[in-house]
């Protein structure tokens, strides 16, 4: 992994799969997704929530996503939190607006179901396109650089490596049982098997990180992340942070002023 970092991390044209927004700094682009969170969680008034979007789409219409596809995972992040905005309504109370088999839905409850789902929505729209374009690499090269503990970033850089092996030997275990008749049921025998599968997958993920923890001390990995490449903040960098921290700010002044009144 060191030997990947230091030849392969640094360089912006692997930032991002498209758009000029992957010629931003990779290091601007996590604070500035970081402080676009921070504003919107801290808004509240509906108008300004609304209104964050509007950062959040010229985000991803920089990024050079393909809208499709982005929008779509966007409607499966909703589909977690879809089931806690049906029950608001019904569970806040407040002013009364409709009543469903005896239960009152109330309009403040309405109101927070829609801050949460304007909320989640910009927040995770302005983190695709500002983080989720990096190439994994450049991403934790850019973490190390903001002085994020070498711990995380290892463990970041393995969870992206090693999640797609754990699938498919997942599949493979899966494959094995299907070819010996195994068939899924509500009865001991699945369950049993289940827990079997489990264990083996745990037994040969030690395995496997055995086996690479080895080959990386063969390579003389010592524990640090060596980089040869740097990162610079050029001017278009600062234009680019300076024009964002301008749009934070405009959101907060929006949220005063509604408060305010």
């Amino acid at each position: 992994m060191s030997a990947t970092l230091s030849g392969a991390a640094a360089g912006r044209s692997d930032a991002c799969g498209g758009g000029w927004l992957g010629r931003v700094d990779p290091r601007v682009r996590i604070v500035a997704a970081t402080a676009f969170a921070v504003v919107v969680v801290a808004c509240d008034a509906l108008p300004v929530l609304a209104l964050a979007l509007l950062p959040a789409l010229a985000l991803l219409a920089a990024s050079g996503l393909p809208p499709g596809p982005t929008l779509r995972r966007m409607a499966a992040m909703d589909s977690f939190i879809l089931f806690i905005l049906v029950l608001l309504p019904f569970t806040v109370p407040g002013e009364p607006i409709f009543t469903i088999w005896g239960f009152q839905a109330s309009h403040e409850g309405l109101a927070q179901a829609v801050r949460i789902a304007l909320t989640a929505n910009a927040a995770i729209l302005a983190l695709m396109a500002l983080v989720g374009t990096m190439e994994p690499v450049t991403l934790g090269h850019a973490l190390h650089r903001l002085r994020v503990p070498a711990t995380l970033v290892h463990l970041l850089m393995f969870t992206v490596r090693y999640i797609d092996v754990l699938r498919e030997e997942y599949l493979r275990l899966r494959q094995a049982m299907k070819a010996r008749g195994f068939r899924p049921a509500t009865d001991r025998h699945t369950y049993r098997s289940i827990g079997f599968l489990l264990g083996m997958m745990l037994v040969r993920a030690m395995e496997r990180s055995e086996r690479i923890l080895g080959a990386m001390k063969c390579r003389g990995f010592t524990g640090q992340i060596p980089l040869v490449a740097e990162m610079r903040v050029g001017a278009a960098d600062i234009a680019f942070a300076t024009g964002f921290a301008a749009v934070l700010a405009g959101l907060l002044a929006a949220e005063l002023a509604l408060a305010a009144v």
